[in-house]
């Protein structure tokens, strides 16, 4: 079954782009994020690979720190 769930956030750098979801457990909300990186494949339609390359990392470590800040100044701390 599918769903049409949003992101709660969606940041890009370069080529990369990082996607922050809102899940919910039984212990309240949370938050997770998925890394992409958008390619054409040999017919021309666009597909998502979750594979990086030595020239995609600085990218993917600079969307991880921004993901942890932002999710960090998202959740609810009692």
């Amino acid at each position: 079954m599918a769903t049409n769930k949003q992101p709660a956030n969606t940041l890009r750098c370069g080529n990369i782009k990082a996607t922050i979801w809102q899940n919910v457990s039984e212990n309240g909300p949370f938050f997770a994020t998925t890394f992409s990186r958008p390619f054409k494949d040999q017919s021309g339609e666009w597909r998502n690979s979750t594979s990086f390359g030595l020239n995609d990392l600085e990218a993917l470590l600079t969307l991880a720190r921004e993901a942890k800040e932002w999710i960090a100044t998202h959740t609810f701390r009692p």
